[in-house]
């Protein structure tokens, strides 16, 4: 028998609220977070927003030293770690901690320090390349610095799968706890690649949007969009087994019902055109949840704001739950948070928690028009609804799709 598996605790760092009751707030104020970009000198690029961090303080979470040591994709996952951790009323001293384990991924690492190390290599050698340049950089530290800060020692995972690996982190998590892996896992996404080389690299794939107003550059399903703006961030939730949040009297949030995850085995970048690829994912977590697709009333999407992920997430929308589609509330976090890439899976679920508890969805920020053969309703405006179930979609580059379906627990 498989487990169930609940969440009882969330913690986000992101461009609109470093808090999950900032977060949420603004989402429902549909408060767009991006703005000019402020890391470095633009005058050469063509990109001149993102959707950046504000107020962020390592030292609220760690001290100096253990700040220090850590680049900044790390420091925003301990971060959103230890507000789930709260959140969750988890004391760790009470816990067998060899049951406890982190999936926390990371896309991309740190280009900072890449950056720094390659600078330094071209004008002083190699002898001037930092020498914990590796294990700063690499993505699994993200994971690895949680459970060391926390002192976890369950198993621990770095799910790496692009623009689909928060939500591939969580999955992963769920199916640890379903198999009696672990009691609780940690588990979300990371990314800080708002980076002279993270933007021109995104850029040189023509990815990015180049407009120059907040509010017209990151509008998902809108017929004016022009590709995604780069966001930042973390969002960590903690996941238990059923038995055990009950056993130490946790306050349940939501439950995690199904997982899909498949493969497009398309194309590097772009989605398969006709989105059986993402079909599939969301048709595997409805099944496994034991669902039909007129129980589920909300698909918080991928929905980046390029051309092609909204017109074929459209497609696999609509293969998925047939003439059921068009009575689901669509919508895209992104709109506001801008691209969070790795962390933008576990951003998104939050959400979708938030969904079932509050019975809301919060608006497609900046969402005008779609052109005619996206008919859904991408939910211009937020609503009041009852949400029993919803689906978080993630696609990543190489063809990764990943879905997650959560629901109101039900005792």
């Amino acid at each position: 028998m498989r487990k169930r598996v609940v969440v009882t605790g969330m913690g986000i760092i992101s461009p609109v609220g470093n808090t999950v009751e900032t977060f949420w707030d603004s989402l429902r104020a549909s408060r767009v977070g991006v703005g000019k970009l402020t890391r470095f000198d633009t005058s050469d690029y063509r990109v001149k927003l993102a959707a950046e961090v504000h107020d962020f303080d390592p030292e609220a979470y760690m001290d100096f030293k253990e700040a220090k040591k850590m680049e900044l994709f790390s420091q925003y996952a301990v971060a959103a770690a230890s507000d789930a951790i709260k959140d969750a009323a988890l004391v760790t001293e009470n816990e067998d901690c060899t049951r406890i384990g982190v999936s926390v991924g990371c896309g991309i690492g740190s280009l900072q320090i890449l950056e720094q190390a390659a600078d330094r290599l071209r004008s002083r050698g190699p002898k001037a390349v930092p020498p914990l340049m590796v294990p700063r950089m690499i993505t699994n530290m993200a994971a690895g610095n949680v459970a060391i800060h926390f002192g976890l020692k369950g198993k621990c995972i770095n799910v790496v799968t692009a623009c689909a690996t928060g939500t591939h982190s969580i999955g992963e998590a769920y199916r640890c706890i379903q198999y009696g892996d672990a009691d609780v896992m940690l588990a979300g996404g990371t990314e800080a690649a708002i980076t002279p080389l993270g933007i021109s690299g995104f850029a040189a794939l023509t990815a990015l949007s180049v407009s120059e107003d907040p509010l017209r550059a990151s509008i998902p399903f809108d017929r004016e969009r022009g590709g995604f703006v780069m966001g930042e961030g973390a969002a960590v939730l903690v996941l238990e087994s059923l038995e055990h949040a009950q056993a130490r009297g946790a306050r349940i949030l939501a439950e995690i019902g199904g997982y899909g995850a498949t493969c497009d085995a398309y194309h590097m970048t772009s989605p398969e055109e006709t989105g059986d690829g993402a079909a599939r994912a969301m048709t595997l977590a409805m099944q496994e949840a034991g669902i039909a697709p007129a129980e589920v009333q909300y698909v918080n999407a991928h929905g980046t704001g390029t051309y092609h992920n909204d017109l074929c997430e459209t497609r696999a929308i609509k293969k998925a739950f047939g003439e059921d589609a068009y009575s689901l509330n669509v919508n895209s976090t992104k709109s506001m948070t801008g691209h969070m890439l790795g962390a933008a899976g576990a951003a998104e679920c939050v959400v979708c928690v938030k969904s079932v508890m509050e019975d809301y969805i919060h608006a497609t920020a900046g969402f005008r028009e779609a052109e005619e053969e996206m008919d859904l309703n991408y939910t211009k405006e937020g609503v009041s609804r009852i949400v029993d179930a919803a689906i978080s979609n993630s696609l990543g580059f190489g063809g990764h799709n990943g879905s997650l379906l959560i629901r109101k627990f039900v005792g």
